[in-house]
């Protein structure tokens, strides 16, 4: 499976086009100055358990630590990312 994840900053994601016109994305929001809060990730069906959600939010961490932003993990899926992998977890807010 081949994709590249870009980060849509109008839109306040970063989203991975897929085949078939298909996407995949980690939304945000910015609730205030130096923060990131990770809203939801959307995976279709038939992209599920391939590790595209995990690539998502490890490449929505990475721009968050590179901006000095910390987060807030509203997203479930990325709570327990964050929780599973506990060299994230200086980013919470």
């Amino acid at each position: 499976m081949k994709y590249e994840i870009i980060h849509e900053e109008k839109y306040q994601q970063f989203t991975a086009r897929l085949e078939q016109d298909e996407e995949a994305e980690i939304a945000y929001s910015k609730p205030q100055d130096g923060v990131l809060d990770l809203t939801h990730t959307f995976v279709p069906d038939a992209y599920r358990g391939s590790g595209l959600a995990q690539a998502l939010i490890n490449t929505a961490l990475a721009y968050a630590r590179r901006h000095n932003l910390k987060v807030i993990a509203t997203c479930m899926a990325v709570k327990k990312h964050i929780e599973q992998n506990p060299e994230h977890q200086d980013l919470l807010r």
